[in-house]
């Protein structure tokens, strides 16, 4: 009989540690709980941290995260409303605004992903399509700083009506208003990355190509430009100055022949004796200039060139 009511005692003693033990839960500063009984909510959420208590056997903690949660979604291939087409890469923050309305209508966080995946991109969709590329790319209409290295290749920037501030405004407030009723608050959404797809990109690159070629030939045909038009003063000074010194050098030959052909008819207007040997000097110059040690000359006896050559000539 003692042996009963010991194994009793024992058992009752294990069933009640049992239930207290599962009475008993605690809620951490992250967190926020949601009480089940057979599967279903009961009362309101609790958030506040700290000891609580539930039915043992028959309520469920349900817990959920209290802090600020990340979304990242895949890069999309989307098109333009002027059909074109980019890859938009976007990521979020949101967080469990409304635990029982949360566990109601997702149940977990693996749902909520799911079902974020589905608003978001669809809300990024929706409003890429409605605008232009330019609009998504560009953020305002800020006016370019002016290159002084290359002025007058600067170009004017075509205006913008939102860009891509409004935009991600815009699909956020859409997104916020899909979630409304799933006890989820969207806090942030935000471009990760806008790019071109492979075509755009070329198309792109081959424009930009093609802007830089135009420059390039504009400079070197202002550099060839410029080279004729040095060439062409240089030639002229050139032949300027060729000019010049030309007629200055006939000026100092006319001067230097006409003082010799004065001193010349000076000297031959003298004595006999100077005119023959002037004539002497004449025509030894003249036989220096025409003849050298390899030259066979061939004189006539009536010739002065014999006559000087000959013993007592002069």
């Amino acid at each position: 009989m003692k042996r009963a009511v010991t194994a009793l005692s024992t058992a009752v003693v294990v069933i009640a540690v049992l239930a207290l033990a599962g009475s008993a839960y605690t809620v951490s500063e992250t967190e926020q709980v949601i009480i089940t009984q057979f599967g279903r909510p009961i009362g309101r959420p609790i958030t506040s941290p700290g000891l609580h208590w539930k039915i043992p056997f028959i309520q469920k903690v349900q817990r959920f995260d209290k802090r600020f949660l990340e979304w990242d979604g895949d890069a999309n291939q989307l098109p333009t409303r002027d059909k074109r087409f980019i890859y938009v890469d976007t990521y979020a923050r949101w967080r469990i605004s409304d635990a029982l309305l949360f566990f109601q209508r997702l149940r977990d966080e693996q749902s909520a992903q799911t079902r974020l995946d589905d608003i978001l991109d669809g809300s990024t969709r929706d409003a890429i399509a409605k605008h232009d590329l330019l609009e998504v790319i560009r953020t305002s209409n800020r006016v370019p700083l002016k290159d002084t290295s290359q002025e007058g290749e600067q170009g004017v920037l075509q205006p913008i009506k939102y860009g891509r501030d409004k935009i991600r405004k815009e699909i956020l407030n859409d997104a916020r208003e899909r979630s409304a009723d799933l006890g989820i608050e969207i806090l942030d959404l935000q471009f990760k990355r806008i790019n071109y797809v492979s075509a755009v990109q070329r198309k792109v690159y081959d424009r930009m190509i093609a802007e830089r070629q135009r420059i390039a030939d504009r400079y070197r045909s202002e550099g060839q430009g410029e080279a004729a038009d040095i060439i062409g003063k240089m030639n002229r000074d050139l032949k300027k100055i060729q000019s010049q010194a030309y007629r200055q050098a006939q000026e100092i030959n006319g001067k230097a022949d006409a003082q010799a052909t004065t001193i010349y008819a000076a000297a031959y207007n003298r004595s006999s004796d100077t005119r023959r040997f002037y004539a002497f000097l004449k025509s030894m110059e003249t036989l220096k200039s025409t003849a050298d040690k390899d030259t066979t000359v061939v004189l006539s006896t009536n010739g002065e060139l014999y006559r000087y050559l000959q013993d007592g000539g002069l």
